[in-house]
């Protein structure tokens, strides 16, 4: 085994030999020459996004930026937006075996299945007519600008690696998430801000953790992944300067940190680096982008209502959504609000309808809020769970079920005032329609203007896609 220093030696040796200073030299000049031909600013943060560097974006563009309303858990699909009439009248009747041989279930695994029908009315909303449950009055308010896709299916059926699923289309650990991809294509719209937001909120009873890993930026460059703002108190930690130290000293060291980091990006090759660099700017410029943004008093009292307001800034799932829009408004690409609270294997018709206060009001009022604001029409939402719950009952709860669950989307180019797939007569799975999970990517890639086909980086020698390798497809007949 080499001693570390002999080893370092000869790494040194190996960064400056004859080829390597050739090699950099004329990588160096090239780009220099280059720059300056097309008089490309040389700051870090205006060189192109992947998407513009590759000839620019496939098709038109309707959507400019996204907010994903998470409702982490898995809410049921058969108390929220797929009535199931005939699980009704099989309630507390064997569920047909017919249906469950050989399937894949989480904690009925081996358990008699009973049939659960829905403890919850469906009523007719908006001139579309979509039955939405009346535990969420709010968003059936808004059924004439949603869509609402009842053929959702998945292939995790456990939290985490479901959400991992939902977010990049991968289990594995490392894998970039879709907020990530976005930022990696198109860039930011902002460098006041970061591109990717993320924010949680929670419900009163315990619940799922949130792994970071659901935001990372896995093999791509670290300035692409999600950054988690607080959803109480100062939503960026130590944010402002130090005590005694005024902005202009803070901006002294930070351009003697930056031209340190220059130093060592002319000598290696290193995308972090680059990272390195446009951050710490960023956390400068966020010393008043944030307390700017966070301070919510001039928004008037009838928008606080809308939102179901009570105490801007308290951690609340309505808070975070007014926050979403002011982050939308400012050009932040991709927000991803979290509200823990779904996972209802016991209780669930005194935990459901608490899980839906919490969240019905502030989802339906962003998007009426992005709506009357003319925001809505470039402003892609979705909102949906990492999967849904069985048809049959576990105890007075429900099972986690991936074979078939219910997501509704607004805005951005997708149709308003209508219903896509269906599941069986009994809920259980998705048999018209079905979209699954990289179907779902797809399509937000495609209304950013990008062919998920086509959009690909490279990693160990793989062309690596938010898609994967397996079959997927933007749902046209979802688009306006």
């Amino acid at each position: 085994m080499k001693h570390p220093l002999i080893d370092s030696f000869e790494r040194y040796q190996q960064d400056f030999s004859r080829r390597t200073f050739l090699q950099k030299s004329f990588a160096g000049l090239g780009g220099m020459a280059l720059s300056q031909l097309l008089g490309a600013n040389s700051s870090p943060s205006a060189a192109q996004p992947f998407i513009y560097g590759q000839g620019g974006l496939h098709f038109p563009a309707k959507a400019k930026r996204v907010v994903h309303l998470c409702m982490a858990g898995g809410p049921s699909h058969l108390e929220s937006f797929d009535p199931k009439p005939k699980l009704i009248d099989l309630n507390g009747k064997p569920f047909p075996e017919s249906f469950t041989a050989g399937q894949q279930l989480a904690q009925l695994q081996g358990a008699k299945l009973i049939a659960r029908g829905s403890f919850t009315k469906f009523k007719k909303w908006g001139s579309c007519g979509t039955e939405v449950s009346e535990l969420f009055p709010h968003i059936g308010a808004i059924a004439d600008d949603i869509c609402v896709i009842r053929s959702m299916v998945t292939e995790q059926i456990n939290h985490d690696p479901a959400h991992a699923f939902m977010n990049s289309g991968s289990i594995l650990k490392g894998r970039p998430s879709m907020g990530s991809w976005l930022l990696y294509g198109l860039g930011s719209e902002t460098q006041d801000l970061p591109g990717y937001v993320v924010m949680v909120s929670r419900g009163v009873e315990p619940d799922q953790p949130i792994s970071a890993r659901q935001w990372s930026a896995g093999f791509l460059p670290s300035k692409f992944q999600g950054v988690q703002f607080q959803s109480k108190g100062s939503a960026v930690h130590y944010v402002g300067s130090p005590e005694g130290v005024c902005q202009s000293t803070q901006r002294q060291v930070i351009d003697e940190i930056q031209r340190l980091n220059g130093v060592l990006r002319e000598d290696r090759i290193d995308p972090e680096i680059e990272t390195r660099i446009s951050q710490y700017e960023m956390a400068f410029r966020m010393q008043s982008s944030v307390p700017e943004l966070s301070d919510m008093k001039n928004e008037p009292q009838h928008i606080l209502d809308l939102y179901g307001i009570k105490e801007p800034g308290d951690g609340s799932f309505a808070s975070n959504c007014l926050l979403a829009r002011r982050m939308l408004e400012r050009g932040v690409r991709f927000v991803q609000l979290y509200h823990r609270g779904w996972d209802h294997h016991t209780k669930i018709e005194a935990k459901m309808p608490a899980s839906a206060k919490l969240t019905d009001q502030a989802s339906a009022a962003l998007v009426t809020d992005l709506k009357q604001r003319g925001l809505l029409e470039d402003t892609l939402v979705i909102w949906g769970g990492e999967f849904g719950r069985t048809p049959m009952g576990q105890g007075d709860g429900r099972d986690h079920h991936i074979k078939g669950f219910s997501i509704w989307m607004a805005g951005a180019g997708i149709k308003p005032g209508m219903t896509y797939g269906a599941t069986d007569e009994l809920g259980y799975a998705a048999e018209k329609d079905i979209v699954h999970v990289r179907d779902l990517h797809a399509t937000l890639l495609h209304q950013f203007g990008i062919d998920h086909s086509r959009f690909s980086t490279k990693f160990q020698g793989l062309d690596y896609k938010l898609t994967g390798v397996e079959p997927a497809k933007a749902v046209k007949a979802i688009m306006s």
